[in-house]
């Protein structure tokens, strides 16, 4: 590649300064926001694709994708030009960039003392190069020791990526190691950059295979760097400050698209293993998995149908029911829907080559066409060969959706499971129609899958309208969070994935993934033995998604009586997620409404307490739920720090108050999950423990933790049906709260907004066991009150 040098200024408008490099290459770098700018390079003046799927600030995107070079959606503020012969520099009120002969630009962010302080700058020894041949593009930014590195998305090992090299190139990667398997399943070019107390996001957007080094790798002649490498493609990168973790990961989300807001069932325990549709008898054995949740009073409200309803022989054929298996797929569904469990169902993108329906969607023209012969591609795909199909033809996104339609939706199963999406087509020039405009694979590979969950989305809600959809997807690209829930993949059982898995969860939701989860169990290799079992789904039920989910090497199921002696554990710890499902209802509210991160390493909320940034075991869910999980076999005590918070935490369990930073130790039997909660919240619950039914959650139990001594408090809880669009027409329930505390009593004022009126009509108010002082709810010393009293009082109503 060669590297980008001398350049002149070229023109200003529109936002957007141009400069001529090389005398051939056009770099322009946009003023988005206040906060935010893009640079990119136009080789030789031209695009190597002219859209994007990833940038959404809007909402969405059109199906085609968006203009690569419109700014629809920004506010593109004012800003400062100063320019020489040398350098030209841009300035907005809270950033700004010097650009330097040769080619180099030095980020600057205006700081708390109203100064302006370095961020980073681009390698003065190269910092941009392109390819000749006009396929690979490269950036290189100085490296500083006090840099630490997060993001990335889906990555293995520890939440700080410092010192180590990644690659996007979306695998099935089956039984990996949690610790270091790289690559996984998406493909999220971000990082988080953390030096001097401020944090910045860089985002390339390109969705060709590419590197990141961010530390990794050495070399005599430069300075310490890192490095982006992608294969083709465009260099195009976002570049934004914080200045904290959080406002970048806010940043980002606002800058992709905002996270689907799914109904209230699918936060509940979801069942699903291999085994049951692989069986001969599948349906027998799906209808006995009802049976036993009953049996030993499983508390569960979907069930997740693997590929093996679709085989012929021990292949795997989507939109095929192989009726020997299910012989009655609709009498099934019905079975399922009466217990009060809804049903999502595995589909893939890639047909093989002796599928049924080959021929016809071929014929069709529906397939990805390979590099050099007017022909279907073909390649290695679940034990045979395949063809994909072509999410940018619009006559594949048809034919899919009927089949979502007439194979699924009306055989009564309501939901998608789109999986083995990787697109793992290795002919890069393999051909895609582009709606009109052919587009190779090397520049899409990751935008398939997003169209893929994009169609069976929109099939979902023209077959319901009424009802927010769920899906699922395993592999996709920045912006997926806008139509699915998603997961870590084909995990292997041991303890190192449950610790592991736990910090990609978080590094997902730091890179805009919040409603994400695992296969708890373990996925592929051994089962697990009973303690890691217990231990695993305590922490399970602490994730957005919880699903129990196998494929044993030993032909054994994960299931939650899968070990009697253990079954009493595995059944309180699951109610305690359904007692706490009114929390986690809330938070998807959060995520989808506020941008807030629903899984939250412990330094997102306490940046200037220098001991949460070390690597650790504990999360946080929401901003109130600590969770210090138990991830060693025989431990029966946890060393937990506490975040200095200034407030303090309680335990969730004896109540008992602790001061912030410091680390405590607390005990850890195996019937028990660590949890502390953060003094000056609430944490609302439910005595409902059983599948998602708003008529019948008929309590609310509102947990109070108050500040020690003098202090206050507030916040707000939403709730609705759980599953229409009612919401955005005011049909639902924010109740406010103000919590007053002094020496001698805790005030609580609570009010409601509104029109909904749910089942929970009365409210029990509660403190922490060690409480002592008296307490008063709307001047009234009383523990319960009704919503009728609370709407009927016009002090406390607002809105």
């Amino acid at each position: 590649m060669k590297t980008l040098k001398n350049w002149v200024l070229r023109e200003h408008a529109d936002n957007c300064i141009q400069l001529t490099v090389n005398q051939q290459h056009v770099f322009c770098l946009y003023v988005l926001e206040q906060d935010m700018f893009r640079v990119l390079i136009k080789r030789n003046n031209a695009l190597a694709l002219d859209r994007t799927w990833c940038i959404a600030p809007e909402g969405d995107v059109p199906w085609q994708g968006r203009d690569r070079l419109s700014t629809e959606g920004f506010s593109l503020p004012d800003y400062q030009l100063i320019t020489d012969d040398d350098q030209v520099i841009i300035a907005t009120k809270k950033l700004r960039v010097t650009i330097s002969q040769p080619l180099t630009l030095k980020w600057e962010y205006k700081n708390g003392d109203g100064e302006w302080a370095l961020l980073v700058e681009d390698r003065p020894t190269g910092a941009y190069l392109l390819d000749t041949k006009g396929e690979g593009i490269a950036h290189y930014q100085r490296r500083y020791k006090d840099e630490q590195y997060y993001g990335l998305g889906e990555k293995a090992g520890d939440l700080n990526r410092a010192g180590r090299r990644f690659e996007m190139r979306n695998l099935d990667a089956m039984g990996y190691d949690a610790s270091s398997t790289d690559p996984l399943y998406k493909h999220i070019p971000f990082t988080i950059t953390r030096r001097n107390g401020a944090s910045f996001g860089l985002f390339y957007d390109n969705l060709s295979c590419c590197w990141l080094d961010l530390g990794n790798e050495l070399d005599n002649y430069h300075l310490p760097y890192r490095r982006y490498e992608a294969e083709s493609g465009d260099l195009d990168y976002y570049f934004f400050v914080g200045p904290k973790t959080l406002d970048v990961t806010k940043s980002f989300v606002r800058l992709t698209g905002k996270t689907l807001f799914g109904p209230k069932w699918s936060l509940g325990y979801s069942g699903s293993t291999m085994h049951y549709t692989d069986a001969p008898n599948a349906q027998e054995q799906l209808l006995e998995f009802i049976k036993l949740c009953q049996q030993h009073d499983i508390p569960c409200d979907s069930f997740q149908l693997s590929s093996g309803y679709t085989s012929i022989g021990n292949k795997r054929y989507v939109f095929n029911w192989n009726y020997d298996k299910v012989p009655q797929p609709k009498v099934m569904s019905k079975a399922f829907h009466d217990a009060g469990l809804k049903l999502a169902a595995n589909i893939k993108p890639c047909l093989l080559q002796d599928h049924p329906k080959y021929q016809e969607v071929a014929a069709a023209g529906l397939f990805v066409r390979d590099s050099e012969q007017d022909v279907p591609e073909r390649s290695v795909f679940w034990d045979d060969e395949g063809s994909h199909l072509d999410f940018t033809n619009p006559a594949t996104v048809r034919w899919w959706q009927d089949n979502v339609t007439s194979q699924l939706l009306e055989m009564g199963i309501g939901s998608t499971w789109n999986d083995n999406n990787e697109y793992e087509i290795w002919d890069r020039e393999a051909r895609c129609h582009g709606f009109g405009k052919e587009i190779a694979i090397k520049h899409i590979r990751p935008v398939m899958p997003l169209l893929m969950m994009r169609a069976s989305l929109e099939a979902q809600q023209k077959f319901a309208p009424e009802s927010r959809p769920y899906l699922i997807s395993r592999s996709g690209c920045a912006g997926m969070q806008r139509y699915v829930q998603t997961w870590s993949g084909d995990n292997r059982t041991n303890w190192t994935t449950l610790r592991y898995n736990t910090r990609m969860g978080l590094g997902m939701s730091l890179s805009g993934l919040y409603n994400v989860g695992h296969d708890v169990g373990g996925f592929s290799g051994d089962k697990p033995d009973a303690e890691l079992f217990v231990r695993w789904v305590q922490n399970g039920v602490m994730h957005p998604r919880f699903t129990i989910h196998s494929w044993n090497d030993d032909q054994t199921v994960n299931e939650p009586w899968m070990y009697p002696s253990i079954t009493p554990i595995i059944r309180e710890s699951m109610r305690l997620r359904y007692r706490l499902l009114p929390y986690f209802y809330h938070q998807l509210w959060l995520a989808h409404q506020e941008d807030e991160p629903m899984l939250r390493p412990m330094f997102l909320d306490h940046e200037h307490d220098e001991k949460t940034f070390a690597e650790s075991d504990d999360f946080l869910i929401g901003k109130d739920l600590l969770v210090a999980s138990v991830v060693e076999q025989g431990q029966r005590e946890r060393e937990v720090y506490l975040p200095d918070n200034q407030n303090g935490w309680y335990c969730f369990y004896s109540g008992q108050w602790y001061s912030g930073g410091q680390t405590i130790t607390v005990p850890a039997p195996l019937e028990r999950l660590p949890l502390l909660v953060r003094a000056g919240s609430m944490i609302p619950m439910s005595e409902r423990i059983g599948y998602v039914d708003a008529a019948k959650d008929e309590s609310r139990e509102l947990c109070f933790y108050p500040q020690q001594g003098k202090g206050q408090a507030q916040g707000y809880l939403f709730d609705d049906d759980g599953e229409s669009f009612g919401y955005q027409k005011n049909n639902a329930i924010w109740l406010d709260w103000i919590m007053t505390s002094d020496n001698q009593r805790i005030d609580l004022t609570l009010s409601t907004r509104g029109d909904y009126q749910p089942a929970w009509q009365r409210i029990k108010i509660s403190l922490p066991a060690t409480e002592s002082r008296p307490l008063f709810v709307n001047g009234q010393s009383v523990g319960e009150i009704s919503l009728a009293e609370l709407n009927g009082n016009e002090m406390n109503k607002r809105g």
